[in-house]
């Protein structure tokens, strides 16, 4: 090869707005073997720690990225003049659900939290941590909810398998013993296969919803007659 392959692969590193999986980079240079792509990209990772610059070549969604180190993240949100993004508590809930019981269905995200998800749901398939996997063989063919790799790059994670153990959360203690106890729950017919399919984010907000106030009366029965 003319060109440095450490060169080539920093260059399309630095040109990539995501993280670049070691399939990717091969794609573009097929005529190299993916371990030798594997050992630039240890090189590099190596060689920009032991410069000690602000920025490292960071593993992360299953790919590669140069990324900031965190200590410079204020004056770079000077720079840019912004804030950094935020997502509520009842959000980062229905995304922890998610992420640690995918996939699931958004029924037995209401049971664990109680509330309507709804909005919510819609709001994490518009900024793409949250994708549609399919639907469940349920009656109603009820949709099926997992997390994306967008998730993984905004969580600065390797893979899903890099979440924290519900042990170590547990580990650390908890305000409310019922959110302690949210990922203890098993959700309702587990291992009822579902089906993959592609579906477009306006679907979510229109799954089944909460009952009626009719439904919810007659479920409960007729009231208790009155002491005489």
């Amino acid at each position: 090869m003319a060109k440095s392959l450490k060169l080539i692969v920093e260059a399309l590193l630095f040109a990539s707005d995501k993280p670049l999986t070691l399939k990717e980079i091969h794609a573009v240079l097929s005529e190299v073997k993916s371990a030798d792509i594997a050992g630039t990209l240890r090189v590099l990772k190596y060689e920009y720690e032991a410069m000690g610059r602000s920025f490292m070549l960071h593993e992360v969604g299953g790919g590669f990225q140069f990324r900031s180190r965190p200590e410079y993240g204020a004056y770079i949100l000077k720079m840019l003049q912004a804030s950094p993004a935020r997502l509520s508590r009842a959000t980062m809930e229905t995304l922890a659900i998610i992420a640690y019981k995918q996939p699931v269905l958004r029924q037995e995200i209401e049971r664990l939290r109680g509330v309507d998800v709804g909005g919510i749901l819609k709001t994490l398939l518009e900024k793409g941590l949250v994708k549609i996997m399919g639907r469940k063989n349920l009656p109603g063919r009820p949709l099926v909810y997992g997390t994306t790799r967008r998730f993984l790059e905004v969580f600065d994670l390797k893979d899903i398998e890099s979440l924290p153990k519900v042990k170590e959360l547990k580990a650390l203690g908890s305000e409310d013993d019922e959110q302690q106890n949210l990922f203890d729950q098993k959700p309702p017919q587990e291992g009822t296969p579902f089906q993959e399919e592609s579906s477009s984010p306006e679907e979510a907000p229109s799954e089944q919803g909460a009952p009626s106030q009719e439904e919810a009366a007659s479920r409960e029965g007729p009231p208790p007659e009155p002491e005489s």
